[in-house]
């Protein structure tokens, strides 16, 4: 399929979420915070997603042996407690009844004088399915965040009803047909859309940076360039799981031998991750999604190094540093010589980070365009990435890509194999589709800076690859206008002719005041 054709059937699809998305919006709207809206259509947009995936599960094996009338959907709950229940937990890592899948509840939602408990129940069993197995911690809490019970959906059982019932219905028109096989990750996507509706408006914690997927596509190619397999893909600060999902979105032909690790501090993003990962069938064992401080309390040092590592961190946010005088000693820490201020903690990340990247594999950061200029602390640990030869490529991207943000992003490429002692700059401040809330990173800019991150030549306005002597010269400032002009697009100015042009009005007053004077003069005479 031609990038032309997928992107317009991601058009469709994107325009068809957004639209059903508006739609329940306009049903809810005035009962429910636009917070707490965004998490029930999460919540129940997972909850469609797991009935329909475990339908198919059994669906698929019945068909295959020979069974081609069966439907899940259909049977009893005692049929499937006693035929399909059993072993389903350790491969799928849940259980839903047929009475308890979302298509069979949505039938009767609008009669349901029950729905609110019956739907709270219904997480409470799917959740409890896990218990004692495996995927335990893995499903453990996904609705906690869904509380159908909760009086934000109106005061009484049936204004919650209601409430409920239009979101039911409004998720199941959505036509996607299977969620697995769309073109756009639909659960990112209505998390990004959500999130920059609502979110921002809420006053509560909804302003987080989250990933375009457009930025998250760049940098699952950027770690996989040249890679036919790695070991494992890892983000420190995964949030809702983007950038996991677009390494095994993008990069299916490869082998990801060991799968999907990622850290998450905040609760919300936390669930959306694990939501995300069943939602894009990544089984429970190929995941490992843990929530903590990633920089006081990293929680995957056991499976330590990675071969891909992509990350987008929070921006210049404050940290512990230097008040906890063991960090200095800290493996992660301790070779820099120095710690991340307490003001910016972003090359706590980055060392976090470097500390995890296996010695073949790379790691893609996006960066706040400060830490490449800023002194201090922060010169001293650039100074110790450049002369231990850990940076690949800098790249600075458009503005005004994250919602939340209108700051021209950068990306920072690390690598501990590097033949070179150079660094390659990029300026793709350019290379972006204008849209009306948001620029983009189409498929024709990504593959642009793909192309110049594979050849490494220097193109004027646009790339440089730099000898490590010359950065050196420049107090190791990597910020990518120090080494890459800007072109010059302001109109250039013929001062002989503007002269020209500036005596001919001049001209033209003179004679406009003489002809202004003559008139004067003659209704004066009158």
């Amino acid at each position: 399929m031609s990038d032309l054709v997928k992107g317009n059937i991601e058009a469709i699809q994107r325009t068809e979420l957004h639209r059903k998305i508006w739609s329940i919006a306009d049903d809810v709207r005035g009962a429910v915070d636009g917070w707490d809206f965004k998490q029930y259509i999460l919540g129940i947009l997972f909850y469609r997603f797991i009935s329909e995936n475990i339908t198919d599960y059994f669906n698929d094996a019945e068909h295959e042996a020979g069974d081609l009338e069966f439907d899940y959907s259909s049977i009893s709950d005692e049929e499937a407690e006693r035929d399909f229940k059993p072993n389903t937990v350790e491969g799928k890592g849940f259980f839903i009844l047929p009475s308890q899948l979302f298509k069979n509840v949505v039938k009767t939602a609008r009669e349901n004088e029950d729905l609110n408990t019956d739907l709270a129940n219904i997480f409470k069993d799917i959740e409890g399915s896990a218990i004692g197995y495996g995927s335990e911690e893995d499903i453990k809490g996904l609705f906690e965040d869904v509380d159908t019970t909760s009086n934000r959906l109106g005061g009484t059982v049936e204004e919650k009803n209601k409430r409920l019932a239009d979101i039911l219905v409004g998720i199941a028109e959505i036509g996607f047909a299977d969620f697995k096989n769309n073109h756009i990750d639909a659960f990112g996507d209505a998390y990004e859309y959500l999130i920059s509706n609502y979110a921002s408006n809420a006053g509560k914690s909804g302003g987080e940076f989250f990933t375009p997927q457009s930025v998250s596509r760049l940098l699952a190619r950027i770690v996989m360039d040249g890679q036919s397999k790695i070991n494992k893909v890892y983000d420190p600060t995964c949030g809702s799981g983007s950038l996991l999902l677009q390494m095994k979105k993008q990069f299916e032909e490869h082998i990801i031998e060991e799968g999907f690790f990622g850290q998450e501090i905040n609760m919300t993003n936390y669930n959306l991750a694990r939501m995300n990962m069943f939602l894009h069938n990544v089984n429970y064992n190929s995941f490992s999604i843990k929530r903590g401080d990633t920089l006081i309390n990293p929680l995957h040092g056991d499976e330590k190094p990675f071969d891909a590592i992509v990350s987008n961190p929070p921006y210049s946010i404050k940290w512990v540093g230097d008040a906890n005088p063991t960090l200095i000693n800290d493996e992660r820490f301790a070779p820099a010589g120095k710690l991340a201020p307490k003001s910016y903690a972003d090359y706590a990340f980055i060392m976090h980070s470097l500390a995890y990247l296996s010695s073949k594999g790379r790691a893609a950061i996006v960066c706040f365009p400060g830490i490449f200029y800023r002194k201090g602390a922060e010169k001293t640990i650039r100074q110790y990435l450049v002369d231990n030869n850990f940076i690949d490529c800098i790249i600075q991207l458009p503005e005004n890509l994250f919602f939340g943000t209108s700051i021209a992003t950068c990306v920072l490429v690390m690598a501990k194999n590097k033949t070179e002692n150079k660094i390659l700059f990029i300026d793709a401040s350019k290379e972006y589709k204008k849209e009306t809330n948001n620029n983009i990173l189409e498929e024709t800019n990504i593959q642009v800076i793909i192309d110049e991150f594979k050849d490494r030549t220097d193109k004027e306005f646009f790339s440089r690859y730099v000898d490590k002597e010359e950065i050196v010269e420049n107090d190791y400032n990597l910020s990518v206008s120090t080494y890459v002009e800007k072109e010059d697009t302001r109109e250039v100015i013929d001062i002989k002719v503007l002269n020209k042009e500036i005596e001919e009005t001049v001209k033209k007053i003179d004679e406009l005041r003489a002809s202004i004077n003559e008139i004067v003069k003659e209704l004066e005479d009158e």
